[in-house]
């Protein structure tokens, strides 16, 4: 892998700290309290809220766990710093899509930050990491899951509403 690193502004990495600390600290003590609760009712074998306690417990975890290997990989993104040369994680990219005959609009960021509803899509999407790298003119195919869909690029651009001139 040439680059293992989760681009991100500042603001998402701080926000990840507080979800993580909230996480290790209220969160497993709430758990902790239902777990104690649910012993208490007696036989485990058939106590479902000593399941569904376990179940929150794990999935608890396992968000910890993700968090903490997205920051273990974090670098903080400057998007003002970054050149419209070229798509970079950070910036938006007007698209014009041949295969729908279309133009799209994305933001591409890190995957925390992914959110197909508000055209915000990871930079390890198929069309996030199809479109890195490439200048305004160029033509990319990227193949997804429904098939290639080439796109030609139209603008490149810092904020993600873009103001027509």
């Amino acid at each position: 892998m040439a680059d293992d690193y989760v681009y991100l502004p500042q603001k998402e990495i701080d926000r990840l700290h507080a979800e993580l600390k909230e996480l290790r600290g209220a969160g497993r003590n709430d758990i902790a309290e239902k777990i104690k609760e649910a012993k208490s009712f007696g036989d485990l074998s058939e106590n479902s809220e000593y399941d569904e306690a376990k179940s929150d417990q794990a999935r608890l975890e396992a968000r910890i766990a993700d968090i903490e290997y997205t920051l273990s990989r974090a670098k903080v993104l400057d998007e003002s710093s970054l050149s419209l040369d070229t798509v970079h994680t950070g910036l938006s990219v007007k698209v014009y899509d041949k295969t729908f005959e279309e133009e799209n609009t994305y933001h591409i960021v890190g995957l925390t930050q992914a959110n197909a509803a508000e055209g915000k899509i990871s930079d390890e999407s198929p069309i996030g990491r199809g479109l890195l790298g490439h200048k305004v003119g160029e033509t990319v195919i990227i193949e997804t899951p429904m098939g290639n869909d080439e796109l030609q690029i139209l603008e490149i651009f810092r904020d993600r509403v873009h103001h027509e001139a």
